[in-house]
């Protein structure tokens, strides 16, 4: 995707690649947006990006494969048995269209990163009206 103007949306993205990655892609798009129908699409980082509360997953393609990318080490670690038979790292799950990500582990991780997203909205509005409930000082 190198020398093309930078993709502005997720169909322009995945209009870029060969068909066999972008069905792959595609249908893990699809899964995604079946565990958190609320989750907006965006491109960050020049990766098609889903935000819900904050960023919650994203997607790559590269030369050899795919990438989907929980956004969180954590997640992956919990999806680790899940996980075992595919190349992982702190923050990516590597596949390719001949063995994607099954979906109900693409669910599970969806939904543990949208539980962790609201804890931290919830936390930092906690935080603010903490911030607003305090006395001023008299000067």
């Amino acid at each position: 995707m190198r020398g093309l103007t930078p993709a502005k949306t997720v169909d322009d993205w995945l209009s870029r690649l060969a068909p066999e990655p972008r069905l792959a892609l595609e249908r893990l798009r699809a899964q995604i947006h079946a565990a958190a129908p609320g989750a907006e699409e965006a491109i960050s980082y020049g990766q098609p990006t889903f935000k819900l509360h904050g960023h919650l997953v994203a997607f790559g393609a590269f030369a050899r494969h795919l990438s989907f990318f929980p956004m969180n080490s954590a997640v992956i670690a919990q999806h680790a048995d899940k996980l075992a038979n595919y190349v992982t790292s702190k923050g990516t799950i590597q596949f390719t269209p001949a063995k994607p990500i099954p979906a109900m582990v693409v669910k599970g991780i969806v939904k543990a990163r949208i539980a962790q997203n609201l804890e931290i909205a919830e936390a930092r509005a906690a935080k603010t009206t903490a911030k607003t409930a305090r006395p001023r000082a008299r000067k």
